[in-house]
């Protein structure tokens, strides 16, 4: 059976913003003050997350989203405090206790826009000849269980498969894991 998964929208609040190009390179030489990689993806713990202008609650919010779930990039970390990058390129800092280690991806983010016939395969393989299981509408959070460096094993609302990684952004190309 092929499903059509729509893409979401994260409703947000904007009072200012930075935007930008964010295709990562998988350079994870670097650890953070935590002991841990840096750059990493996690993502959004809550509900309601704010991101900051600077690492403390005294900084204005920049963006709100409102959905857990959301990968985010963590790409600095300062005492409790973790920069972030999400998928459209608004960087920001969030708290660390509002994110988790859960891995989510979104679906090839630059494709958004790009015609309603633009569409990413999720397979039954991690194989480009395996059966499509269903096409996710670029712009749809998956929740990313391993990745093999060129595959990754995704849960879509309920639906289960293989995404090519290259056309997801929450995993480095190359990057592999359990």
């Amino acid at each position: 059976m092929r499903r059509v998964l729509s893409s979401f929208v994260v409703a947000a609040v904007v009072a200012a913003g930075v935007a930008g190009a964010a295709m990562p390179a998988f350079a994870q030489a670097a650890k953070g003050p935590s002991g841990l990689p840096l750059p990493r993806f996690v993502s959004l713990k809550s509900k309601s997350v704010n991101l900051r202008v600077g690492p403390s609650t005294d900084y204005a919010i920049a963006w709100r989203y409102m959905r857990s779930g959301v990968p985010v990039e963590i790409i600095q970390e300062y005492d409790n405090w973790r920069r972030v990058r999400d998928a459209d390129g608004s960087e920001g800092w969030v708290n660390q206790a509002l994110l988790s280690g859960d891995r989510t991806a979104v679906t090839a983010p630059w494709m958004r826009g790009k015609g309603e016939d633009v569409f990413v395969n999720m397979r039954r393989e991690p194989m480009s000849s395996a059966g499509i299981v269903a096409r996710l509408q670029p712009g749809v959070v998956v929740h990313v269980g391993e990745c093999n460096g060129d595959w990754c094993h995704a849960d879509a609302q309920g639906t289960e498969g293989w995404i090519a990684q290259s056309e997801i952004w929450g995993a480095y190309p190359g990057e592999a894991f359990k």
